[in-house]
């Protein structure tokens, strides 16, 4: 049967108004994609204190429908094992994480494995810890991760991605833990962690996550030693905390570095961690807009998400100087880089 070209046009039409949108629907699966996020494991503790939140039209919100109208899509929250007060322990973190589920955040678990603070500088192990071996605390931190990942399914909630450890630059657990003492024993600790996540959400990126993500030789060691030694993980994390001066070229470093962990180990990256000086909001909407673009550009589509920490921890909440709220409680316009 003959067709004409009048014939052909309709079908023609169609064909090339599909092909004009899928460029456009590529665009927006890879922009919901993307973890647009915040660490927010001070949030229960100021609601607690009596700090109130508002969103850029001075309408007093929910701290987190306040960061989704910035443009987060993702939260963060801190896990300690028998903290003072009860901050971050178990069941706040659950509390927290069904308040994010509810309004649609993915969700990020940050195991300490401490009472408190682990960084660079101490990983203190739990008081009820202490005296145990490494052995013991392979253990520990097994059944620690399950409880925790358990009380989570319980509640209704998977999370998507689960650090094991913080800021472990040299191990975690010290002394038995510390990596430059028995890289062999960090990585057993590491195992765990992941065998704990994985037993319960076997989806969810088990991530190991170190700071200073411009210092290349740092990440090479940890993570030449942590293949060395069969650590299983799934996703490599970095800290991102410049100065107003430093921040385009420690940006430009941490890509090289998180391009060269994609070509060594064949990893997915994540930066869990920014912030800069809540006094220079302009410069760091800078800083945080170079930095999402350079994790998006990560070779292979590897780069993950971004991860502003506690920006809504304003007028100097704890002593914390880079917050990106300002002193009337609403976002600074830090946070339009994540819009």
């Amino acid at each position: 049967m003959k067709i004409t070209l009048l014939q052909k046009l309709p079908r023609y039409v169609a064909k090339l108004a599909f092909a004009c949108l899928i460029p456009l629907f590529a665009t927006s699966v890879q922009a919901a994609v993307f973890a647009k996020g915040s660490d927010v494991g001070w949030l229960s503790q100021m609601e607690a204190s009596g700090i109130k939140f508002y969103n850029s039209s001075g309408t007093q919100q929910d701290c987190l429908k306040v960061l989704q109208g910035v443009g987060m899509n993702s939260i963060r929250l801190r896990v300690w094992v028998n903290p003072s007060g009860g901050w971050c322990n178990q069941a706040d973190v659950v509390k927290m994480a069904v308040r994010a589920k509810n309004l649609g955040l993915r969700i990020m678990i940050d195991f300490h494995y401490s009472d408190s603070w682990a960084d660079p500088g101490k990983q203190t192990k739990p008081a009820a810890w202490s005296s145990h071996g490494i052995s013991q605390l392979y253990t520990d931190v097994w059944q620690h991760t399950t409880n925790v990942m358990v009380a989570l399914k319980a509640a209704g909630v998977t999370p998507e991605w689960v650090q094991v450890g913080n800021e472990t630059n040299n191990g975690m657990l010290w002394n038995d833990g510390k990596a430059s003492t028995s890289m062999a024993n960090f990585a057993g600790l590491i195992t765990s962690g992941y065998n704990g996540v994985k037993q319960n959400f076997p989806n969810a990126k088990v991530i190991v996550h170190i700071s200073n993500g411009y210092d290349n030789s740092l990440f090479r060691w940890m993570f030449d030693g942590l293949k060395a030694n069969g650590a299983k993980y799934d996703v490599i994390a970095l800290s991102l905390y410049p100065t107003t001066s430093n921040w385009a070229t420690l940006n430009s470093q941490a890509l090289t570095n998180m391009n060269d962990m994609v070509a060594r180990y064949g990893k997915e990256i994540m930066v869990s961690e920014v912030g800069l000086d809540a006094s220079a909001a302009s410069t760091s909407k800078s800083f945080l807009t170079d930095i999402i673009a350079k994790t998006k550009a990560v070779s292979g589509g590897k780069g993950l998400g971004v991860f502003y920490w506690e920006p809504e921890s304003y007028n100097n909440w704890q002593g914390y100087t880079k917050a990106a709220f300002g002193s009337n409680g609403r976002p600074t316009v830090a946070l339009d880089a994540f819009k």
